[in-house]
């Protein structure tokens, strides 16, 4: 199933709702946001529903986070969407769909971060909250937190493209930088739970700084470097040693170079991502350009760590 086989509106969401969870059937319903997996409906005031609507993997790991989340949240220091009820496929959806907490703040590829030391304290809080030793029935990354050796395949496809697309200018510094990532030793400490997917669409902001943490479909145990990579993509000039002094137990030279290549590849993304929504592309997100383009400058302009 994709977007294009199934309209998703407030009278779907609200006949799911009576039809499942007649108990909240006198909340209103109204659009939150349309994401790149799911879309997001407001559903009263401190609610929303979550219902996967471009790709086939969003059903997987919308049951994933209903699984794990709710046992994790409680110990983080950021606001996260906590998974309440699962719904069940139906005649008039036929995929599951989540109801969650509704987390207040403005997605950072639409509201960036200004104050960068409070930022830089906030997220290095929120990581090390949540990169302790996950158990051994953790679900496994589909493609996050394993060796960057892995990704080859993804960077070599993303630098071709952007490259392309004219939206890289120095080809071969971008190189030099995947090369030191790669280069570094792999990751030997217990796996650790990470987010997996922290970009600026993922992560609020309110007043300038973070507020919440959204989105954890791709939540997994691995190597901590891949959520390590978000210094470089979320946060302004200027603060990532301010990040990497307030993140415990600090990470060692190797993690760091690690996760400016996991930064890189993030950055691929947006840029393809947000051209895709220039041209008109389905599920292509215009506001995610400018964020990969300031990490991109960014990686390019510091010295390896």
């Amino acid at each position: 199933m994709t977007h294009t086989e199934t309209e998703i509106t407030a009278e779907l969401v609200g006949h799911l709702i009576r039809d499942q969870h007649p108990d909240l059937a006198d909340r209103p319903v109204r659009l939150g946001a349309r994401g790149w997996d799911n879309q997001l409906w407001r559903l009263g005031e401190d609610l929303a529903v979550r219902l996967p609507w471009a790709t086939e993997s969003a059903d997987e790991l919308l049951r994933k986070e209903y699984a794990w989340l709710p046992a994790l949240a409680p110990h983080l220091p950021l606001p996260t969407p906590v998974p309440q009820r699962l719904g069940a496929p139906s005649e008039r959806f036929p995929r599951p769909w989540l109801v969650t907490t509704w987390v207040p703040g403005t997605p950072a590829d639409r509201a960036p971060v200004t104050r960068g030391a409070e930022a830089a304290d906030a997220l290095a809080a929120f990581l090390t909250a949540l990169h302790r030793p996950a158990p051994a029935d953790a679900p496994a990354g589909r493609d996050r937190g394993g060796p960057l050796t892995d990704r080859l395949g993804h960077f070599e496809g993303g630098l071709a493209e952007t490259v392309r697309l004219g939206l890289v200018d120095d080809p071969d510094a971008v190189r030099a930088v995947w090369a030191d990532a790669v280069a570094a030793p792999a990751w030997t400490g217990p796996a650790r739970w990470i987010h997996g997917d922290l970009h600026a669409a993922n992560v609020l902001t309110d007043d300038g700084t973070l507020c919440g943490v959204i989105d954890f479909g791709d939540l997994c145990a691995g190597d901590p470097a891949c959520d390590l990579a978000a210094a470089w993509t979320l946060l302004p000039d200027g603060t990532l040693d301010r990040f990497h002094r307030a993140y415990r137990p600090a990470a060692d030279p190797a993690t760091r170079r690690r996760a400016r290549g996991w930064a890189l590849l993030r950055a691929f993304g947006g840029l393809l991502i947000g051209e895709a929504g220039l041209r008109g592309g389905p599920g292509g997100k215009p506001t995610w350009g400018p964020p990969a383009h300031a990490a991109l400058r960014r990686l390019l302009a510091t010295a390896r760590p």
